[in-house]
């Protein structure tokens, strides 16, 4: 079992998808993530091993790696990409309750703001994380955002934002929700706010990189 959990683990850190991935070129004609967590699963090894021995502490080292500025943006996709592949395996373990999930993040950009980039590093490593992940996509209106929280009760909500000008937007959205539900649990983050700007607008947790989302949202589950 160790051996498919190390590789696994390894392909995830590199950014490993399958045997077809040029990358990383080291790696080139090698099994990836998609293959080994199949084989895996055929051999025996437990879909809740891959993900909390391989999986999850795979992308823990990702995160940090990016957090530090030693891993960049085009990398911890690849890797994102890698973790995926591996986690189609795992969807029907999920959904049979072999594999216990944390519990539910959405996540969405706010109203006027068509930037994804940071939204979906955020929605990959939260899903590496072992939790649901709802992405309610980009230019997300209040309106979607409360119809989410009331569809998933006791999620946690993320919202982002890349542009100044659509602060105003996640400001409108965190105020509403709050106002409908005043014990959620709201995340945001985006380049051009601040710790002080989260907290003014009510919500409970600045995330200024996806590891420290991660972080945050682990440590409440």
């Amino acid at each position: 079992m160790d051996n498919f959990i190390d590789r696994i683990s390894i392909s995830i850190q590199r950014g490993k998808i399958d045997a077809n991935s040029p990358y990383p070129p080291d790696m080139k004609g090698e099994p990836g993530a998609d293959e080994l967590t199949r084989e895996a699963l055929q051999n025996g090894v437990a879909a809740n091993d891959i993900l909390t021995l391989a999986m999850i502490p795979a992308m823990g080292i990702v995160g940090e790696l990016f957090k530090d500025k030693k891993l960049f943006v085009p990398q911890v996709l690849m890797s994102a990409k890698a973790m995926n592949s591996a986690m189609l395996h795992l969807k029907p373990y999920f959904t049979s309750g072999e594999i216990k999930q944390r519990g539910t993040f959405v996540i969405g950009t706010v109203s006027g703001d068509l930037h994804d980039i940071g939204k979906n590093l955020v929605s990959m490593m939260i899903e590496g994380s072992g939790w649901r992940v709802i992405d309610l996509g980009v230019d997300v209106k209040t309106e979607r955002f409360i119809e989410a929280v009331q569809e998933n009760p006791g999620c946690i909500l993320g919202m982002s934002a890349l542009l100044t000008t659509t602060m105003e937007s996640m400001e409108k959205s965190v105020r509403q929700v709050r106002s409908n539900y005043p014990s959620q649990r709201i995340l945001v983050g985006g380049a051009p706010l601040s710790k002080e700007f989260a907290f003014r607008i009510g919500a409970d947790m600045y995330a200024p990189n996806p590891q420290v989302a991660v972080e945050y949202i682990n440590s409440i589950a």
